[in-house]
């Protein structure tokens, strides 16, 4: 990379244009990744060490809580040590480390999320075989698929983008490293790299808002069979929670990967905030405070 780029460091933006906040922003982001570090080790340790605990909906919420403290990792930490500096910088080789490793826990939970609808539509539509389907061994796999696919769609395009020319400017007008900034600074034609972002991206969301779909619609047309309000509630709650998680992570994925070449400005840094740093936050408490059982759980574990 070296050889094809005069650039050896880049320039973050962050949030420079609120010069007046930055104790406020520092103060801010330090709360939030405490508070998200430690919610999601604690509902990780409880799905452990709490044996009713032990069933497949939670083994995949413990990888998903794995996912988001890693998700958040990559990016506030860096976000909390450059506030204070005058000049934001990141390595060459750091800020596509940090590219990588965002786009694949992203496209890795995006997955999960897809796999945990169809885990959902199991326990609704086949209620008496849901141990036999879901066993461990299925539940491992399913885990383990998704993040391998999450790395081979991913691999491919942030190496190709590696592969472009970075002649002079450097400057990334985000607070972290990101697709569309990096593609906009390349002084070589970014197109087709552009496009392999666009399609990977694409079809990885799409196809898992797909499966989600097909899990919801054969959930909904299930509940609507139940002849009793008290099974349609019953029936209805057990995907509260799950369904509010994936309609905010999608919805943000959506405006952000379909279209990565989309203007940049403060409304897509504060688009970037809610799925980078305060899904991480959100989804735990969603899944927490909905669970009869989680909540059961934690008390159990703290008393």
């Amino acid at each position: 990379m070296e050889n094809q780029t005069n650039v050896k460091e880049f320039i973050i933006l962050g949030f420079s244009n609120l010069l007046g906040y930055q104790n406020i922003l520092l103060v801010f982001f330090l709360i939030l990744y405490i508070i998200t570090i430690t919610v999601n080790i604690y509902l990780i340790t409880i799905i452990r060490f709490v044996r009713k605990l032990h069933k497949p909906m939670y083994f995949f919420l413990g990888n998903l809580s794995f996912l988001e403290l890693s998700y958040i990792s990559v990016t506030v930490p860096k976000i909390i040590t450059d506030i204070p500096r005058n000049r934001k910088t990141i390595s060459f080789a750091g800020c596509f480390t940090q590219l990588f490793f965002f786009t694949f826990l992203g496209a890795t939970e995006t997955i999960l999320l897809a796999v945990m609808s169809f885990d959902r539509y199991v326990a609704v539509c086949f209620p008496l075989r849901y141990a036999s389907i879901m066993s461990h061994n299925i539940c491992f796999m399913l885990a383990a698929a998704s993040w391998v696919l999450g790395f081979l769609t991913t691999f491919f395009p942030i190496f190709k983008v590696t592969q472009l020319q970075f002649c002079n400017a450097n400057v990334i007008n985000h607070f972290f490293c990101e697709s569309a900034p990096l593609l906009k600074l390349s002084c070589s034609n970014p197109y087709f790299q552009e496009l392999t972002v666009i399609v990977c991206a694409s079809t990885v969301i799409l196809c898992s808002v797909l499966l989600t779909t097909m899990s919801y619609g054969y959930i909904l047309k299930t509940i609507l069979k139940i002849p009793s309000t008290t099974g349609k509630r019953k029936a209805a709650s057990t995907c509260v929670s799950h369904l509010l998680v994936v309609t905010t992570f999608y919805s943000t994925m959506f405006a952000m990967y379909i279209k990565p070449t989309a203007s940049e400005g403060s409304l897509n840094k504060v688009m970037a905030l809610f799925y980078a740093v305060l899904t991480p936050l959100v989804n735990p408490f969603i899944y927490s405070l909905r669970n009869k059982e989680v909540k059961e759980a934690l008390m159990k574990l703290s008393f």
